[in-house]
């Protein structure tokens, strides 16, 4: 997640009545996954962060103490300038900023990989910026999540990140085929939708421009992910731990 989400978010009145709950819970959002050292320098005091800090801690590897040691960490770009004039001094939680070659704005939310030629009890490090990505793609560590807000159910889909959109989608309900009764083809970006209270049928009845006349028209796959459920609800943060851990076995059977 770059700061540049978090930037996003500061206008509140782009969204209007309706989507003030969505951009409040994409803050908190932004803000538990933020390394802890950080926070108080990307995220102002906000009403919506008010109780934010009793959350508990998601102690994801990224969120290193300064007393733990891994070649990549977050940091942020200090406003105090290296001696020579050149380059940049990067916060990454350490007891001593890092030192890297390119001139960066202040208060911008980097990642930086150290240069391995300093021990990691040294004073003074030395790294280079490099893309978010590369901790989990080259390091194979998890780094965090991105959040990404979308006024409707159809721009959940249509504005996808990827240049190629999301090649398999899956809609949860409890008036799906059960999980149990499908195989999961390969796939390069998987987009797992979940509804609300009301279901996706109360997202696809707000959302105008969409025409077609039920949610599971929308998807590859209509899934309940859990059969035989004994409760008559299950809440939106339950469904997401339960699909997960269901899809898991066949997310991982086919593409590793």
């Amino acid at each position: 997640m770059g700061l540049t989400s978090t930037e996003k978010m500061n206008d509140d009145s782009n969204w209007g009545a309706n989507g003030r709950a969505c951009l409040r819970m994409g803050r908190i959002l932004q803000y538990v996954e933020c390394p802890q050292y950080l926070r108080k320098h990307l995220f102002p005091v906000h009403k919506d962060l008010e109780f934010a800090g009793i959350l508990n801690p998601l102690d994801s590897v990224h969120h290193l103490r300064s007393n733990e040691f891994c070649w990549y960490r977050e940091g942020v770009v200090n406003r105090t300038r290296p001696k020579n004039g050149t380059g940049s001094l990067i916060n990454v939680g350490l007891k001593s900023d890092v030192y890297v070659d390119k001139h960066l704005n202040a208060g911008v939310r980097v990642t930086v990989k150290l240069d391995q030629k300093y021990p990691e009890c040294a004073t003074k490090m030395r790294g280079i910026v490099v893309a978010p990505h590369v901790p989990r793609t080259i390091g194979g560590l998890y780094w965090g999540y991105n959040v990404r807000l979308a006024r409707s159910l159809g721009c959940v889909m249509s504005e996808s990140p990827f240049k190629k959109g999301y090649d398999l989608k899956i809609g949860t309900s409890e008036k799906g085929t059960s999980v149990d009764e499908v195989q999961l083809p390969k796939f390069q970006h998987l987009l797992i939708v979940f509804g609300g209270l009301d279901g996706l049928e109360a997202s696809l009845k707000a959302d105008t421009a969409l025409s077609v006349e039920e949610p599971r028209f929308l998807f590859d796959y209509y899934l309940n992910m859990c059969p035989s459920q004994g409760s008559k609800v299950i809440r939106t943060e339950e469904a997401v731990v339960i699909s997960l851990a269901m899809l898991r076995p066949q997310i991982e059977s086919v593409n590793w």
